[in-house]
């Protein structure tokens, strides 16, 4: 009986999508859109020596560059002019994210609305500008003092290669930053979670070929690559497992009598996701991480100043302080941005305007302590969760000193995306039968 309720489902959701044409629209708006984001990957950045890059990618592709170019797509080591991707937008996010929990002015336009919004949102892209040019005039100074069997990787350093390096990559980063914002208003949604999503899918394949290249040189054995594919699909199943985890809290509502009729006395439940954050305290983790590192990178030949020499070599991939910080900061951004999505106040005030309870707690402040609780320790559950899962690839990298980036954020990005883009499919086709009902209820309607 399940089974053939659940191939009823399907059929019926098949049909729907292909009466959905709206739906239809946005899903090749948002194929075409990261078409045009992974072809931007591949052009390169003027004055570049592709051989020096190639060579110092080879040799830097298990460390924190092979983390970086894994997030850009491969752009990072083809050195394209979309080398620093979507980063500098999330950083600044993060920071004007920030600024709305501790600056009162940024916590007041937060509390506007619509209007607050836009204004946070332009802070933001202010701000990604200035990270994005510090960023990228870093880069050119690292490259020209990167020296490879083939000389440098600059082919004319100079003060006009690095306006024209910060000129370019600038204005990649804010066309990147304007495509993920037309896939969220005009596509699927979620479009920086899937500009970061195609460019991780897009460096699977490579990937899959140099762990096989390895095994065949005899660098690693076969039976590490086997262990490696299962330990990926177990961590897969895991994270599907994970974010599918909910908490349903019984809510009821009284019986009122309206005349002769008795109305209400219902129930239904609250569902509070064990991590509501999703992959967002990763990857808030990873670019602030990457955020002075990507720049410190290319002086590891030793010839930029001490404090980028001492940033990597105190946060260097697979050590202890670099594993201990990147916890840290999931664990912190896992709290944070779960104040930001889910409002115990908030929540049980609604509850209270609807008639609404949950057995055993007072509506009002009673309700809300205890949906303070309930959220705090689903929290801890899902921050222990995050950081395992990122933690696992680190303390492989640093036993075995991979050749190759395997990370936690990969996994969950992954995992995670596809997931959320099916829900949002889905919701479209819910909103699109609705339409189809409510149509049809005005036709006979008018009919009448």
């Amino acid at each position: 009986m399940a089974s053939a309720a659940e191939q009823l489902a399907a059929n019926i959701n098949i049909k729907a999508f292909a009466k959905a044409e709206d739906l239809k629209k946005r899903i090749w708006f948002t194929l075409g859109v990261l078409i045009v984001y992974r072809l931007g990957t591949y052009i390169p950045l003027p004055g570049i020596n592709p051989a020096v890059m190639a060579e110092f990618a080879k040799s830097h592709g298990g460390g924190i560059f092979g983390m970086v170019d894994m997030f850009s797509g491969g752009a990072l080591s083809r050195m394209s002019i979309m080398a620093l991707n979507i980063m500098p937008y999330i950083s600044a996010s993060i920071i004007v994210q920030l600024m709305t929990a501790i600056v009162p002015t940024f916590e007041a336009l937060k509390k506007e609305g619509e209007s607050g919004r836009r204004k946070l949102n332009q802070y933001t892209r202010y701000l990604t500008v200035f990270i994005a040019v510090l960023q990228s005039y870093g880069a050119a100074v690292g490259l020209e003092s990167l020296q490879g069997a083939a000389g440098s990787a600059v082919v004319d350093p100079g003060y006009f290669f690095r306006l024209t390096t910060v000129v370019t990559i600038v204005g990649a980063t804010l066309f990147l930053m304007w495509l993920g914002e037309q896939i969220t208003s005009r596509g699927i949604g979620n479009g920086i979670s899937l500009v970061i999503f195609a460019g991780i899918v897009a460096n699977l394949p490579s990937s899959i070929i140099n762990a096989l290249e390895l095994g065949r040189t005899g660098a690693l054995s076969y039976l590490f690559i086997l262990f490696i594919l299962i330990f990926s699909i177990g961590m897969m199943a895991f994270i599907v497992f994970m974010e599918r985890a909910q908490r349903r809290v019984l809510i009821q509502y009284p019986k009122r009598q309206v005349g002769n009729k008795m109305f209400g006395g219902d129930s239904s439940h609250l569902p509070i996701k064990l991590n509501s954050t999703g992959v967002i305290p990763p990857i808030f983790a990873s670019s602030l991480l990457l955020l002075p590192i990507s720049i410190a990178q290319f002086s590891s030949a030793g010839s930029g100043p001490e404090w980028l020499q001492w940033i990597l070599g105190s946060l260097h991939k697979g050590g202890a302080f670099y594993i201990c910080l990147y916890l840290f900061l999931i664990v912190f951004f896992a709290f944070f941005y779960t104040s930001i999505v889910f409002n115990p106040q908030e929540t049980a005030e609604n509850l209270k305007k609807n008639g609404g309870f949950i057995a055993g707690y007072r509506p009002g402040k009673n309700t809300a302590d205890y949906l303070d609780t309930l959220i705090t320790r689903l929290t801890v559950m899902g921050a222990a969760y995050l950081a395992f899962v990122c933690a696992v690839p680190e303390f492989f990298y640093a036993a075995y000193a991979l050749p190759f980036y395997l990370g936690g954020t990969t996994f969950l990005i992954a995992v995670s995306v596809p997931m959320d883009t099916v829900a949002q499919i889905q919701s479209h086709l819910l909103a699109h039968q609705y339409e189809g009902l409510l149509k049809k209820t005005r036709l006979k309607g008018a009919r009448k």
